[in-house]
């Protein structure tokens, strides 16, 4: 699924941000304390304080994301979130620009399947004039025709370019055969025809619906107290509308299991998505499923996939599997690409390797390895404050616990190995549904039951 990565476009931010990260990644957060704050108005917040940090970041959730564009406008929800910035309320986008210029702010938007994400920096003095535009941003955007008719002309170049793109073409059948006829089956980005039709209404619309308190989830971090906190969120989101207006998205799993979908494109190295049945991150398998993927195809050097297709055969550079989990389904998904006369070769290494996952597990030395990395490694999502704002919104958008952090390592010490082996049967067992895009040699298309 393709997603607008924020951008940075005040000059001076960038040189007062890369300053107070410096600061911030200094040991101070080593012990992350967290603070549930309730406002006055009743909206909830998770607080990291630390006074040392000259910087405040405030990361917040709203429920929705792509999963409710109307299927005839795939892709409103990431417009909307390159369009909130783009002017609100007496200011249009040149003077709201300018405003965030003058005091370093940066804000930036951005949506995922089931969320519409946003994230805010500002220096500590400056956060009451950053907390006023984040206010106008969410509940009195603009919307005017020149800047959508821009940022429409971007994202249309950007969709054109992805119709030559082999790894955006093998992702986007992946999943447009994993999920037919759902939300997550479609390009979070939109079509040339979808995007073509977004008005100024459509965008309006769904703000209306989707920036409401009701699922709202926000995470403060950096030199700001409780108090400051509260009357911050009642400000910057305490007049928008009490209940969302969302459209249910059904229970799904992942459809055509077995099956392989070839595309031919002239490339010299074909594209390789493959995936199936993932696992819930709520439960209780999900951290033995975590600790196995690690294993198999977590990205790092020591992983199965990683060590027989590239360290012992040379035939990709990179290859990586991920557990994914969404609101209504939850997948196990990986990719890569290696030159076409050894894509053949490739995929069969993956599948046989995923199968003796399957079948046998982890090894003890292998299980070990992982759940010391796992633990050890997790400190640096933790190590900037934009880090672990992102972190406190995932936890509470999961309904893990305020304590997670503190029992995370609890929770994979817990797990043993018989534990892994099993949860490895559940998790690789179901089947690959495979997309190649490229002119792979010797590969065909490979339907139910071939």
């Amino acid at each position: 699924m393709t997603m607008r990565a924020p951008s940075i476009r005040r000059g001076g931010l960038l040189a007062v941000l890369t300053l107070g990260m410096a600061l911030i990644a200094q040991p101070v957060f080593a012990a992350v304390k967290i603070e549930r704050v309730v406002s006055p108005g009743g909206i909830v917040a998770w607080l990291v304080r630390e006074p040392a940090v000259p910087l405040v970041t405030v990361e917040f959730a709203f429920r929705g994301g792509a999963s409710q564009d109307a299927v005839d406008k795939v892709g409103l929800s990431q417009m909307t979130a390159q369009m909130l910035d783009e002017g609100a309320g007496e200011l249009d986008s040149r003077a709201f620009q300018q405003e965030m210029e003058k005091s370093a702010i940066e804000l930036s938007f951005r949506t995922g399947q089931d969320n519409f994400h946003g994230t805010l920096r500002t220096l500590g003095a400056h956060r009451a004039k950053a907390f006023d535009l984040l206010k106008l941003a969410l509940g009195a955007p603009r919307f005017d025709a020149p800047e959508l008719e821009r940022i429409r002309a971007q994202t249309l170049s950007g969709l054109e370019r992805e119709t030559q793109n082999p790894n955006a073409i093998a992702r986007r059948r992946w999943w447009e055969a994993a999920f037919p006829n759902h939300p997550y089956g479609r390009n979070s980005g939109g079509t040339i025809e979808t995007v073509a039709k977004i008005t100024p209404d459509d965008l309006k619309g769904y703000a209306k619906r989707v920036f409401a308190r009701e699922y709202l989830t926000v995470a403060v971090v950096g030199d700001i107290d409780a108090p400051a906190v509260g009357a911050m969120l009642d400000q910057v989101f305490g007049g928008l509308p009490a209940k969302a207006t969302l459209v249910a998205v059904p229970e799904a799993k992942p459809q055509k299991l077995g099956q392989r979908i070839v595309a031919e494109l002239d490339v010299p190295q074909a594209v390789i998505n493959f995936g199936g049945l993932g696992i819930a991150r709520k439960d209780p398998d999900f951290i033995p499923a975590y600790i196995v993927n690690h294993i198999l195809a977590g990205g790092s050097f020591s992983s199965r996939l990683y060590t027989e297709v590239r360290e012992k055969r040379g035939l990709a550079y990179g290859v990586s599997g991920s557990l994914l989990w969404y609101r209504s389904a939850a997948v196990f998904a990986g990719s890569t690409a290696t030159r076409n006369d050894r894509t053949k070769e490739t995929l069969e290494i993956i599948e046989a390797e995923i199968k003796r996952m399957a079948a046998g597990g982890p090894d003890a030395d292998e299980f070990a390895k992982a759940k010391s990395y796992l633990k050890g490694s997790y400190p640096l999502n933790l190590d900037t404050s934009s880090k672990i704002a992102s972190q406190l919104v995932q936890i509470q958008l999961d309904d893990l616990g305020i304590d997670y952090i503190e029992r995370r390592d609890q929770m994979i010490d817990a797990v043993t190995l018989d534990d892994a082996r099993r949860v490895a049967k559940r998790l690789l067992d179901g089947g690959l549904l495979v997309t190649v895009v490229g002119r792979p040699a010797g590969l065909t298309a490979k339907g139910e039951g071939g």
